[in-house]
């Protein structure tokens, strides 16, 4: 499970609306010369003003992706709506100073995103770096002289294989390796380039480094 981390700051700016309800006058009692049904709105009418707030669909969508994301990578969101603020208190806001698009979300270094069309899942992850749920390691490779395409193929063919790329150099290519369990040991790593990719015919000698903790800003 990610680790709790300061959290983020998301400001809004919510429209407010008037909503203004008619009471009735009171009724007549009978009798008194008039009818007594209610008469509608009169002089006598009292208006009752509420105030509404509501977010654009647009500030909500960005709300609901930031605390979807920060709940999978263990952080957490305080949502703030500058319109029901002081405008003192929005003056005085050094982190909101020249933000003219809301929503807009702080990070606790000071980072931001302004305007609800980059509030993307890349965007958003990389503002929230977290651990990695696998287990990764890196694999150098010599390879004997041959048909590359030929090593490539084979590599790709392993499920655990992510990325091959081939070098200049000491070593002739570089494998990152992904394994599902972030548990998974480095002897049970080792176990797998040596079964399977040491053992091929075209690989002279392997290196492979196991790292302890792997922190991604990718989705996961």
């Amino acid at each position: 499970m990610p680790k709790t981390r300061p959290p983020l700051t998301l400001y809004v700016q919510s429209h407010k609306a008037v909503t203004t309800f008619y009471r009735p006058s009171r009724p007549v009692l009978e009798g008194a010369g008039t009818p007594s049904a209610d008469v509608g709105p009169t002089d006598e009418t009292t208006a009752i003003g509420e105030q509404a707030f509501f977010l654009s669909d647009d500030q909500a969508r960005a709300v609901a992706l930031v605390e979807e994301l920060a709940a999978q990578r263990g952080y957490t969101v305080e949502v703030k709506d500058v319109a029901r603020v002081g405008r003192l208190e929005r003056m005085m806001t050094e982190v909101l100073r020249g933000a003219s698009n809301f929503p807009v979300l702080v990070s606790p270094d000071g980072v931001r995103i302004e305007g609800a069309e980059h509030f993307t899942e890349e965007r958003l992850c990389e503002m929230m770096p977290t651990e990695m749920p696998q287990q990764r390691a890196f694999t150098y490779i010599k390879i004997r002289g041959g048909d590359l395409d030929a090593v490539r193929h084979a590599m790709l063919g392993f499920h655990e294989v992510r990325e091959v790329h081939f070098l200049t150099g000491d070593w002739d290519a570089f494998i990152v390796l992904e394994f599902a369990a972030a548990e998974t040991s480095k002897r049970q790593i080792l176990d797998f380039v040596t079964q399977h990719i040491r053992s091929m015919g075209a690989v002279v000698d392997t290196s492979t480094l196991v790292p302890e903790v792997s922190v991604t800003k990718f989705p996961i």
